[in-house]
C-alpha cells in the first residue's frame, strides 16, 4: 500500500494521466485528512476550484491542493512527534496514566480527523494549515471558553446512538471539538442543551 509520500509524487507527475494524478490525491486523504475524507475532499474542492467528480481539470489545481495538504500534514506531524517525546519522558519520570486529552490524542494518531467535520459539506473555510496550527495552539493552552478553531461560542452537544461522534460540536464552523480543550462550563452548558426537550410534555 503506497505512503502519502509516495502518492504525493504520483499527483506531481506530469507523466501520469490527470485522472491518475486526480486518484492519488483522493488517496492521500486516507493518509490524512484532517477533516475526514469526505468533509476534507469538499474543502479542497471547493478552495482550489475543481468539482468533487471531475476527472479532467487543470493538474495546477491538484498540486496546490496537495501542497495545502502537505503543509497541514507537516504542522500535525510535528506536534505528535511532541507529544511523543513528552510522553516518553512522562513514562521515564513514572507517569504511566493518560490524561483525557491524551486518550483523545490515540484515537486521531496519524491526523485523520484531528478536527473531523460530521456534515462534509459544513467545516472551515480558512486553509488546512491554518485550520490544524490554531488546533496544535489550543492543545497547547489548555480549556477554553470557544472552539478552538473559529473561537465561536456556539457549542452543541453531537451524536447520540449509532452514530461515531458523541461529544461536543461546534455550530459556527462544523468541527467536533476535543472535550479537552473546553472547559467545564461550556462542556456541561452543551450538555444541558442537548438534553432539553424541544417541546414540553402535555
Amino acid at each position: 500500500m503506497a505512503g502519502f509520500r509516495s502518492l504525493a509524487r504520483q499527483v506531481r507527475d506530469p507523466d501520469c494521466d490527470t485522472a491518475l494524478r486526480r486518484y492519488s490525491l483522493r488517496k492521500c486523504l486516507e493518509r490524512f485528512a484532517p477533516y475526514g475524507h469526505r468533509a476534507t475532499w469538499d474543502h479542497l474542492c471547493v478552495r482550489h476550484g475543481f468539482g468533487p467528480e471531475d476527472r479532467e481539470l487543470d493538474p495546477a489545481r491538484l498540486v496546490a491542493a496537495l501542497e495545502e495538504l502537505e503543509e497541514a500534514r507537516a504542522v500535525w506531524l510535528a506536534y505528535e512527534e511532541e507529544f511523543a517525546a513528552r510522553r516518553r519522558r512522562e513514562k521515564h519520570g513514572g507517569l504511566r496514566g493518560l490524561a483525557a486529552l491524551d486518550d483523545w490524542h490515540r484515537d486521531v494518531w496519524g491526523g485523520n480527523g484531528v478536527v473531523r467535520c460530521g456534515d462534509p459539506a459544513v467545516h472551515p473555510k480558512d486553509p488546512l494549515p491554518v485550520v490544524v496550527r490554531r488546533l496544535v495552539a489550543a492543545l497547547g493552552r489548555g480549556p477554553a471558553e470557544e472552539c478552538p478553531v473559529c473561537a465561536g461560542t456556539r457549542i452543541a452537544w453531537g451524536g447520540g446512538s449509532g452514530e461515531e461522534w458523541y461529544g461536543p460540536v461546534c455550530g459556527d464552523c462544523g468541527v467536533e471539538v476535543p472535550r479537552a480543550v473546553l472547559t467545564p462550563r461550556v462542556l456541561a452548558r452543551a450538555r444541558e442543551a442537548h438534553g432539553r426537550p424541544l417541546v414540553s410534555a402535555a
